[in-house]
Order: structure tokens, then sequence, then C-alpha cells
């Protein structure tokens, strides 16, 4: 085959023209880091990359979700340490007030702090947190207990669950069944008879009290029970989250990020090439007009 010297400025400007190609494909990489920066790069890199990135998103999901647990059930189990301490307290009450030692006046001053500890229940009752009430089941935007002018209290009793997802098929009740706990019978049987026997000096019934009030004491510390075993298993899934965390972005790096030292050494060669064939390109160019009369 004849070569012309057409032919060989034609191969030289392809062969440069693939030397640039090449240097700007170094030079992409080591500026941004990685491997491909259009899909058509590298159609297999990118379709993994995608699928790490989805794996990556729905983990940070699952994290934002269970910190969301975690202020449910922490603040839960806040508020039924209060409640249990203000039950304890009354107990305490009702065992001074059930001594034979104590007369009508001094029953009447602990009936005054029994009122209050009832009105700090009926708070804990109607815990806000982050603009939710946390003891009205689903129906977070009303508070449980109300109490009108008589001091007659109405409560909700909303118990259906709040359950959140914190793991692909896996979801977790973030709350607590309130009726377990500040139930109607709580306030307007237990409380109210407690009072009463303390209102008309009734030691026997003051007595009885006590069985009452041990039975709501049960009844937090049965609550707090099942709470502090679901935020062990809320711990135990926030362990695989980090985990998974930790692997899909390991598996997303090595597919993506690209190797420096092996990229530099790539762009070096690359411009040796690239000034190698400059130069014999520029011996393959046909001289001038000028050059010959020199």
């Amino acid at each position: 085959m004849r070569i012309t010297q057409s032919m060989l400025s034609s191969n030289m400007l392809k062969n440069l023209s693939n030397s640039y190609s090449k240097l700007n494909s170094s030079m992409d990489q080591l500026s941004t880091g990685k491997k491909i920066n259009r899909p058509s790069d590298d159609p297999v890199i990118a379709m993994k990359g995608m699928g790490y990135r989805t794996q990556v998103t729905e983990v940070d999901q699952f994290k934002r979700n269970t910190n969301e647990v975690h202020s449910w059930m922490d603040n839960s189990d806040a508020a039924l340490d209060k409640a249990t301490k203000a039950l304890q307290r009354m107990r305490e009450l009702a065992v001074q007030a059930s001594n034979d030692t104590y007369d009508e006046g001094e029953r009447q001053n602990v009936k005054e702090e029994v009122e209050q500890l009832k009105e700090h229940l009926v708070d804990i009752a109607n815990t806000n947190v982050n603009g939710k009430y946390i003891f009205n089941g689903t129906d977070t935007d009303t508070e449980p207990v109300t109490t009108n002018g008589e001091g007659e209290i109405t409560y909700a009793e909303n118990a259906a669950p709040i359950k959140i997802e914190v793991a692909n098929g896996t979801k977790l009740q973030a709350n607590v069944d309130p009726t377990q706990v500040f139930s109607e019978d709580l306030f307007d049987e237990d409380i109210k008879s407690f009072l009463q026997a303390l209102e008309g000096n009734d030691q026997k019934a003051i007595k009885e009290s006590i069985d009452t009030i041990d039975d709501n004491i049960d009844n937090v510390i049965n609550v707090r029970a099942d709470l502090g075993a679901r935020m062990n298993r809320l711990e135990l899934v926030e362990n695989r989250l980090d985990d998974q965390e930790i692997a899909a972005k390991k598996m997303m790096s090595e597919n993506e990020d690209v190797d420096y030292e092996k990229v530099i050494t790539e762009l070096t060669t690359q411009e040796s090439v690239h000034r190698a064939a400059l130069s014999a390109g520029s011996r393959i160019i046909q001289p001038t007009l000028i050059d010959f009369l020199r």
C-alpha cells in the first residue's frame, strides 16, 4: 500500500486526538476523584454505583427513623420514671396517713399533697414532645387527659400503637400503651377513692388505698419493662444499620473512587507518550516553501 503525506498527517492527528482524550480522562479522574464522570464512561460501574447509593440512602433513612423511635422511647421512659416516683410518694403518704397516730388535720395536709401529685400525674400523661402528645396513641395532636373546672378528669384512652420502620420489613412500636398507666381507673377510682378516704378521715379506706396504689406502681413498672425490651432491640437494630452503612460505603468507594497512585502514573506516562507523538509529528509534516528557501 502506498503511504502518502496526507495519510501520515491524518494518522498523526488521529493519534494526537486520542492522546488528548486519554489526558483529559486522567485529568478528570484526578480532579473529581472518581473513576467515571458519566454513565457512558463505564456502564457497569455506573449501574453498581446506583445500587450502592440506593442502599446507602435507605440506611440513612432508617437511621433517621431510629432517631425518631429513640426520641419517643427516651421521653416515654423519662415520663414513666417520674410517674413511678409520684406514685411511690403517694404510697408513702398512704402509709403515713394510715398510721394510728395521725389525726384528721394531718390527714387533710396529706390530702393536699396527694391532690398536687394527682395534678402532676395529669401533667405527665399530657407530656408533649415536639408538638406531639406521646401518651395518646396515634392521636398525637390531642391532650389525652383533660380537667374541667370542677376537677373532673376525662381520659381519651387511645391505645393505638405507633409503628416506625427501622429496617427493611421491620417495624418497631415507638409508643407505650397509655391505658395501662394513665387509665381512667387511676384518676377516677384509685386516686379519687384515696382522696375521699383522706377527706373522710377513714383510716380503713386509707389502708385499702395502699393496695390499689401498689397495683398502679406495678402497672408502670410492667410498661417500663416492655419499653426497655424494645429499647434494647432498637439498639441492636442501630448496630446492624451502622455495619450496613460501613459496608455499603466501602463497596461504593471501591467501585467508584480512583486509585490516585495509579492515575498519576498513567497521567505521567500519557504525557510522555503525547510529547513523543508531538515530536514525531513535527518531523513528518511536509516542509514549507520557506524551509526550502533557507
